[in-house]
């Protein structure tokens, strides 16, 4: 099929449908059937309006996307109908669609460095689109290049636009890429999951750019994400995905105010705040999505539903007007006119778990033993080059200055952007052994005093054990469960008898059936694999388990759940953590203290109520602000702080603050303040309301509330 001419002007607008999308269906046969991805999905989108689709994992948020682009594999069984300007693509050849891709429709990737050809500078892959599709020359496509480069933020875009795409870090590649999609002013830009893995500064200033690239470029926006939060300040309309289906789909403050499928219910349920205490625990959505393959009978939430009746397991609901809302508010549910009079908070529509005080609750801090004490930690790597014969030409100065202070059953979240040093810190602290410089002192033990001896090596491993982020890169995929969750056992000299005894019952306080025990970490799905290495982390009875991002490459659903079980552990295992997070909003539902670090060093640190209600240190402020806040009005409303530029280069030896290349205080001090900046190093010192506890390491704090 070649496309023909539409005959709606792309100048149209108002109520006029831009992009037009009916009963699509894809499926894609494999040996045991069809997996039906995407199951009969309706919406249109105008000229300027952002469309958010979310939902977990396999919904079929991704396969919609790539559909629209005509990107799927040619043995996709694809159905119904995608109108561009009045215009058909579905059936279109792939010279038809050629015409179409970078200059009418246009998609920002999950993943910018596989999404670049690494052999070509990021300057010409802008360039070549646009050469393509306008028929410029050389000349002409490089300037354009430069000008988009510099329209989304890039510093010195007529030198970078000559940089490779690996001398790019993450957001700046994530920038460039919005660039290419805007280098010919598309009509609709498909962006997928393009802040997922970012860190908060980074992930606000890619939705900045992505808003401003298009308004430049007047484009539709459909937004794809797994996480409602993300999305909750800039659509204009939210479709939430569950088994390859709409289930429902609204305004963003309709949805978010006033939910009627008690899935959209769940997944708002299951989000950590940032502007709130946590009181109670999330909400876990119990089980797991459906298989494709093979859906069951009547609604595909039925087996996962609070509110599942005999009518919803034997017939699947319509995607229909919901009752009490307008405009367009519509819900696949047989109870959403039930949710409409009882209330929709998900603490009454789903069964919250009963979190157990813990034995050491009201005991004052400073009443509770020392788990952990680190003091001025230094690590530093050397920078060597040459091919064959490698010299020392400088170092890398990872950590410069870290302190750490961790009691008895107390969670010490760790927080900074990727590069700060958090990393190392672990790695410093873990293997057990005499710091470059500083001290590191472990249930009392101090690493650095002397060589230890084997017997304390191997009793301080048994009381610090480790999560990490990817668990399906951290457990054997040879191994099966049961004796992966028994290895620090054995290693630790425990009789097989007891070990025997020992695996089930560490099964099932994770919430793992013991009967799964034979299975092998691919047979698991992802929450429960995390499960599996907490499991493993609990083996030897640890003091102090280090987590290191250990529900960032989960859907919030499965997060909820996690993150549930481990406050339920601290509080009967007394345990003590030391967590790792990106996301401030996790730290603050998860920690009782927190530590903000950049490039290598601590900037502020107390309780997390505390700081993150009155932060004081300019980056703090910063890395709150970016956060985004689960409701639409009050995010919209949010003081905002874009950081410019990268964090310095770490092989360069920082004189005075190391912030003040981005701190928006910088730059309105007078020239004396200004030159104690950048001379001095600001120590850490006791400020604002809450004395000795809470500290920042900054010349001139400045309280700010953002949460």
């Amino acid at each position: 099929m070649t496309l023909t001419d539409s005959s709606t002007s792309r100048a149209a607008g108002g109520d006029v449908p831009l992009l037009e999308v009916s009963g699509l269906t894809v499926g894609f046969p494999t040996p045991d059937g069809v997996v039906e991805a995407v199951r009969g999905i309706d919406f249109t989108l105008r000229r300027g309006e952002v469309l958010g689709i979310v939902g977990e994992s396999g919904s079929g948020k991704s396969v919609t996307s790539t559909a629209i682009l005509g990107l799927l594999p040619p043995t996709a069984r694809i159905g119904g109908s995608i109108r561009l300007d009045g215009t058909e693509l579905v059936g279109a050849d792939d010279r038809s669609m050629s015409a179409i891709r970078g200059k009418r429709i246009s998609m920002v990737f999950q993943d910018p460095l596989s999404a670049f050809t690494p052999v070509y500078t990021v300057g010409q892959q802008i360039a070549e689109t646009v050469r393509i599709h306008r028929g410029s020359s050389k000349e002409e496509a490089r300037a354009r290049a430069i000008e988009l480069l510099e329209i989304v933020g890039i510093p010195d875009a007529p030198r970078r636009v000559d940089s490779f795409p690996h001398e790019f870090s993450g957001g700046m590649r994530q920038r460039a890429m919005i660039a290419m999609a805007i280098a010919n002013d598309p009509d609709v830009i498909l962006a997928d999951e393009p802040t997922t893995a970012l860190d908060v500064t980074i992930q606000a200033q890619v939705i900045a750019v992505l808003r401003k690239a298009q308004q430049e470029a007047g484009a539709a926006l459909v937004f794809v994400s797994h996480d409602l939060g993300v999305i909750a300040g800039f659509a204009d309309r939210i479709a939430v995905m569950y088994a390859g289906r709409i289930v429902e789909t609204a305004t963003a403050e309709d949805l978010f105010t006033k939910p009627r499928m008690p899935y959209t219910v769940g997944l708002i349920g299951a989000l950590p705040r940032l502007d709130q205490r946590s009181g109670q625990p999330l909400v876990p959505i119990p089980g797991t999505p459906p298989s494709l393959l093979n859906l069951p009978t009547g609604c595909p939430f039925a087996a996962r539903c609070p509110l599942v009746t005999d009518e919803c397991r034997s017939s699947e609901p319509p995607l229909a007007q919901a009752e009490g809302v307008l405009g367009g508010h519509l819900a696949a549910c047989h109870h959403s006119d039930e949710l409409a009079r009882t209330g929709a908070d998900p603490d009454e529509v789903f069964d919250l778990p009963e979190l157990e005080a813990g034995a050491l609750d009201g005991v004052p801090r400073d009443e509770r033993e020392t788990v952990l004490h680190v003091d001025g930690l230094v690590k530093t790597f050397p920078l060597r080059r040459g091919a064959v014969f490698k010299r020392t030409v400088g170092q890398v100065w990872a950590v410069d200055g870290v302190d750490l202070d961790i009691r008895e059953g107390e969670t010490l979240g760790l927080v900074g952007e990727s590069g700060s040093g958090k990393s190392t810190t672990l790695h410093e602290i873990m293997d057990l052994r005499r710091p470059e410089q500083g001290s590191i002192q472990v249930l009392g033990t101090d690493l650095g005093a002397g060589q230890l001896d084997g017997a304390t090596v191997r009793r301080l491993r048994s009381t610090v054990s480790m999560v990490f982020q990817d668990p399906m890169a951290s457990l054997d995929p040879r191994q099966p469960v049961s004796d992966i969750i028994a290895e620090p056992l054995l290693a630790a000299g425990t009789p097989a008898g007891d070990v025997a005894r020992r695996v089930p019952a560490l099964m099932k306080m994770v919430g793992l059936d013991s009967s799964a025990a034979s299975r092998f970490p691919h047979e698991f799905s992802g929450g429960q694999r995390q499960r599996i290495s907490i499991a493993r982390a609990l083996a030897a009875s640890p003091r102090l388990v280090v987590l290191d991002e250990p529900v960032s490459a989960l859907d919030v659903s499965i997060q909820a759940g996690v993150l549930n079980l481990l406050r339920e552990l601290k509080a009967k295992l007394g345990l003590s953590y030391l967590f790792v997070s990106h996301d401030l909003s996790v730290i603050r539902h998860v920690a009782d203290r927190v530590s903000v670090m950049y490039l290598g060093r601590t900037v502020e640190t107390g309780a997390v109520d505390e700081v993150f209600e009155h932060p004081l240190h300019p980056y703090t402020q910063a890395l709150l602000s970016a956060v985004p806040v689960p409701d639409p009005a009050r995010e919209r409303a949010r003081e905002h702080i874009l950081l410019p530029g990268d964090p310095p280069n770490p092989t360069e030896k920082q004189v005075g603050c190391r912030f003040r290349g981005r701190c928006p205080v910088f730059a309105m001090l007078g020239a004396a303040e200004k030159e104690r900046c950048a001379t001095e190093v600001p120590l850490a010192l006791p400020h604002g309301r809450d004395g000795q506890d809470h500290t920042a390491a900054c010349h001139f704090p400045q309280e700010k509330q953002l949460v």
